[in-house]
């Protein structure tokens, strides 16, 4: 009886040492799993904190301007703000450098307009129709130099076009970009919006279009009735 007893009790002792162990494993397990999940999204964040993309779609949604300032809506008939800008290549170009020219402004989204905004930068710089001795067409983005140049790389179509980057926001607040109905960010990005600059500095035609269509045919029209005038 009393062997019969221990050995039951014996029985017992492994059972629990058995439970022990198995416990402790799952412990250990948990606390491993747990660090490396830590160590996994320290690793991510690193990498987004390094990826230049993600910091500029953090910037994306940083507001440039409080409030629309009303320039837009009556920009018609005014002088058109002179600013300076970098192009591709890190030049300086400034809007008086156009000076004796009918300037076309396209303020855009950029990057992230695809495939509309490229549409039309790229339809602007192969359009004969702009590219004549008093016709230039500039088309104004708020993403940095570094991005079009991959960009560029990859869509040889748009290595033809004038772009100018607006990276601070400074000018497309300036004209009242920020704020217009195309813009699907409101107060941070431009939209779909073009000026006519005529050759003594005035804007002559604005025009902000929520399709984000290609308006050459309707731009080509707009510069014949200023140089009929």
């Amino acid at each position: 009886m009393e062997e019969s007893s221990f050995r039951i009790k014996k029985k017992y002792v492994y059972a629990g040492l058995v439970l022990i162990v198995l416990v402790l494993g799952f412990v250990a397990y948990s606390l491993g799993a747990k660090n490396n999940n830590s160590s996994a999204r320290n690793q991510a964040t690193g990498m987004m904190n390094e990826n230049p993309s993600s910091n500029s779609m953090a910037d994306h949604h940083k507001p440039a301007q409080a409030k629309p300032s009303g320039f837009f809506e009556n920009a018609v008939g005014k002088r058109a703000p002179d600013f300076e800008l970098q192009d591709i290549n890190g030049n300086t170009i400034k809007l008086s450098d156009y000076k004796g020219k009918n300037i076309i402004l396209f303020f855009n989204e950029g990057s992230m307009c695809y495939p509309a905004c490229w549409n039309q930068i790229s339809s602007l710089a192969n359009d004969e129709r702009f590219s004549k001795e008093d016709v230039v067409a500039l088309s104004i983005v708020v993403d940095s130099i570094s991005q079009w140049q991959q960009i560029l790389q990859k869509v040889p179509q748009l290595s033809k076009s004038k772009i100018l980057f607006d990276t601070t926001k400074k000018v497309s607040a300036e004209y009242d970009v920020l704020y217009v109905d195309s813009s699907m960010h409101k107060g941070s990005y431009p939209g779909h919006t073009y000026f006519i600059v005529d050759k003594d500095g005035v804007i002559r035609y604005t025009k902000d279009d929520s399709n984000m269509a290609i308006n050459n045919d309707e731009i080509a029209s707009e510069l014949e009735k200023i140089k009929g005038v």
